[in-house]
């Protein structure tokens, strides 16, 4: 525990841990120091004098350290330095007494306010900040009713200036905190913006192609403490009091960061619609950021592409609107068919609640079929098992612990957690990264660890062995974790690593407890909880496609995806979002409810669960997917509860703590954010609901349970030998999945189809970038454009995932530029 400082501050005594800044350390007490530039994650720099006071401390002697005390000899001397003092600069100390309201403060604050309104434009009318703006409260509370400058003087600066496809300056607003600046620097590093020029032209600008390429610009807005920084999909589009605020979780990856829905009524089309989304505070998940994926995709649930209402194919094949009962009926007549629903096969994607992984698994097994995960990583009963232990908390991290990444390109396949495991580094944790190319997580690794594709199972064994410095510094840390990730693996290849990587960890003992244990960076929001659900992956998924006389698929889509051309089974249920590939193939549609039009549960990597709630109507007739599930067995003659959440309770030990009530509940969070006061941590929404995270086998097991906990055996799957170039699968944020490119938003930032080679592999081709290039791989061929990558090892072509070219296990390509 750190050492411990009492101070006074406004009369109040108040202890904090020792290096806490006085605006810190007020805050926790109640009392608000105003601040422009200061926000209690990123370093202070005094820049806006706004959080100026007096401080008073104690004396000593000079020549013999001893106190000095006034005339009564009991109480200790104070002095006052020369003047006044930014407190978001000053750490506290023992003894010392500020004051926060005194006429010379409250004359500073005057002045400060009345220098930033020479500059500013006073369009609080239309500015989107209007109703959370601190620059418009401060001047409220602190500031003088008149002003000694003359409006005409006022500097005209740029309105309306795209800083990127994402972020609109207004640069007449700006009052140079450097807020947004140091964001990009020190927590995002991504220092894409900047100061440029000086004094009152001093402007924000971008200074990358594209601009503001960053996954992480949309925070800025959040801390922007005046109406400079927007969002292109909020701008203009309501003001802060209009809206109602709904919890949710973001539906992108594993991290399940917390959001706010922010919604009104639309004035165009008059439906209630999502106006913008925010962070929701929870320092066990997020903390106060999301990366601008989970803020703008959510933008393909009011997509007009959406399916609103049942589908069936008709006598010519083509696929005809139809009633729910209709639809149900013919459902249920397919699936009566005991024959039929023995030979069926459930596939559901990421993307579902537990709630309707329940439901579809109780389904599937009624009919005695078969229920598969539409997934190419493993390892989600292991996590179950020696996952990190309840009350864990990444920024727990830091000197003493260790943590492994492997396999992983961290930032783009769960953001929020690079940017956590990135702090914990800089607090002094052991980071160890193992990846065949370079990732940005290396940029804070203390241990980087190279190997060929194929290898990733050994790399984990050598870690077991003890064969290398990195093995010794995550035996002998305090605490341990291992994220690992789908970076080049096949399903085959991930079974071995997970396990391997779950034998590290039994091994030294780093199991059983909070902040210690087994991550698994998935690839979709709720793949932890189909699991847990009891659905998990196939080997040989075409195959079991081919084979099954009944397909009923939800959320997922292997013909769009590429993995099959066409679906063979005598029968096709479809349940989706959108008409897609998959879909358009089906003899039944079923339009499901996106995650901001139900309420519902997900589980994340961390195993912690947390609930979503309804924020906009549904459109049509569409319905939750776990309810259609209810509905087929209910014609079926089959009884589902009507209280799911609570069913799974009762059949799954895991979660059988797991209830509204315990998912409501919430604790104490620094930095103190209420949802009133902005000035100090912005616009980021407080929290109503935390979630639950489960307990592992590993901390609840019984005696008779522990040798469960045994490490299994670990069978690396031989490689992959190619005469030429290998194909293997990575993933990224930006990528064209059907929840990507739905959203308009996001369709400037998306990538292209493309693959990417190293620069020399290229030559020999005589492929420049950006030329079109085919593709021939696992028996089928497709065009698309090459990057070249001096990152990429030669010999490698790396195809990225959800980019309409299936590539989901390392395999020998051929390519050759297109005719």
């Amino acid at each position: 525990m750190s050492k411990q400082v009492t101070l006074t501050i406004d009369d109040h005594q108040v202890t904090a841990p020792a290096g806490t800044v006085i605006v810190d350390a007020a805050k926790k007490i109640g009392i608000n120091i105003p601040v422009f530039c200061h926000h209690p994650k990123i370093e202070s720099v005094g820049m806006c004098r706004m959080c100026m006071v007096e401080i008073w401390r104690p004396v000593f002697d000079r020549g013999t350290g001893e106190p000095v005390y006034d005339e009564d000899g009991v109480t200790q001397k104070l002095r006052m330095g020369a003047g006044l003092e930014t407190s978001c600069t000053v750490p506290i100390s023992e003894g010392m007494v500020v004051k926060t309201s005194t006429d010379r403060v409250q004359e500073a604050r005057q002045h400060m306010l009345e220098f930033l309104l020479t500059s500013h434009p006073l369009d609080c009318p239309v500015c989107d900040k209007g109703g959370e703006c601190s620059l418009q409260d401060q001047t409220l509370e602190y500031g003088l009713a008149d002003s000694r400058f003359k409006f005409d003087d006022k500097i005209q600066l740029g309105h309306h200036i795209p800083l990127g496809d994402l972020i609109v300056l207004d640069r007449d607003r700006c009052v140079q905190c450097a807020r947004c600046i140091r964001f990009q620097a020190e927590i995002a590093d991504d220092p894409v913006i900047k100061f440029y020029s000086r004094g009152r032209k001093t402007e924000i600008v971008t200074h990358s192609t594209p601009g503001f390429a960053s996954y992480w610009s949309g925070n800025t807005t959040d801390i922007c403490p005046v109406g400079a920084l927007t969002t292109v999909d909020f701008r203009f589009g309501a003001r802060a009091w209009e809206l109602k605020t709904t919890p949710s979780i973001c539906s992108h990856c594993a991290v399940g960061c917390n959001l706010v829905l922010d919604t009104r009524r639309d004035a165009k089309s008059g439906k209630i619609a999502i106006k913008r989304v925010r962070p929701r505070q929870n320092e066990w998940v997020n903390e106060t950021w999301i990366c601008d994926k989970g803020r703008f995709a959510h933008h393909f649930t009011d997509n007009s592409g959406r399916l609103t209402q049942p589908l069936m194919k008709d006598e010519s094949g083509g696929l005809q609107p139809a009633t729910w009962d209709a639809a149900l009926k013919r459902v249920a007549e397919s699936l009566g068919d005991s024959a039929a629903g023995s030979a069926s096969l459930t596939l559901v994607g990421g993307r579902l609640s537990n709630e309707d992984y329940f439901n579809l698994h109780t389904l599937s097994n009624s009919l005695k079929g078969k229920a598969a995960l539409y997934s190419s990583m493993a390892g989600g009963d292991l996590v179950a098992q020696v996952g990190v232990g309840q009350g864990t908390n990444l920024a727990d991290l830091g000197p003493n612990d260790a943590i492994l990444v492997i396999a992983s390109d961290l930032e783009e396949e769960a953001p929020l957690w690079w940017l956590r495991i990135k702090a914990a580094s800089e607090r002094g944790a052991t980071l160890i990264v193992a990846n065949p190319r370079p990732t940005k997580t290396d940029r804070y690794a203390d241990y980087i660890l190279r190997y060929q594709y194929g290898a990733e199972v050994q790399t984990a064994q050598d870690l077991i062995d003890g064969k290398s410095e990195a093995a010794q510094a995550f035996a002998k840390a305090e605490n341990a974790i291992v994220l690992y990730g789908s970076e080049g693996t096949s399903l085959e290849i991930s079974q071995a690593l997970s396990q391997a990587c779950a034998n590290l960890l039994i091994k030294t003992e780093h199991i059983g407890k909070a902040n210690n244990g087994l991550i698994g960076v998935w690839q979709s929001a709720n793949i932890q909880g189909a699991w847990d659900m009891g659905f998990s992956p196939v080997l040989d998924l075409e195959s079991e496609l081919s084979k099954a006389k009944l397909l009923y698929l939800v959320g997922a889509d292997p013909v769009g995806d590429g993995l099959v051309d066409e679906l063979q089974a005598d029968f096709v249920i479809v349940q989706e979002l959108f008409l897609t590939e998959t879909a358009k193939q089906a003899d039944v549609v079923l339009p499901a409810q996106a995650i901001t039009e139900r309420a519902g549960t997900f589980t994340s990597g961390e195993r912690r669960v947390q609930r979503f709630e309804k924020a906009v109507p549904a459109p049509g007739e569409t319905r939750p997917d776990y309810l259609i599930a209810a509905e087929i067995a209910r014609a079926l003659g089959q009884d589902m509860p009507e209280n799911t959440l609570e069913e799974i309770a009762k059949q799954k030990p895991d979660y059988a703590q797991v209830s509204l009530q315990n998912l409501n509940k919430t604790l104490p969070q620094w930095p103190i954010v209420d949802g009133k006061e902005t000035s100090y941590a912005g616009t980021v929404a407080p929290n109503t609901s935390l979630g639950l995270q489960l307990a592992p086998l590993a901390e609840r097991a019984q005696a008779a349970e522990r040798e469960d906990l045994s490490p299994g055996k670990v069978e690396p799957p031989a490689p992959v030998k190619v005469d030429g170039l290998l194909a293997v699968p990575i993933t990224q944020l930006y990528d064209l999945g059907i929840m990507t490119t739905t959203s308009e938003i996001l369709t400037p930032r998306l990538t292209d189809k493309h693959i990417g080679l190293h620069p020399a592999d290229a030559a020999k081709q005589g492929i420049n970038p950006g030329d079109r290039v085919t593709l021939s791989l696992q028996g089928s061929t497709t065009t698309a454009h090459a990057h070249l990558l001096k990152d990429v090892p030669q010999g490698i072509v790396v195809i990225p995932r959800s980019v309409g070219i299936f590539c989901e296990s390392p395999t020998e390509v051929e390519i050759q530029l297109a005719e």
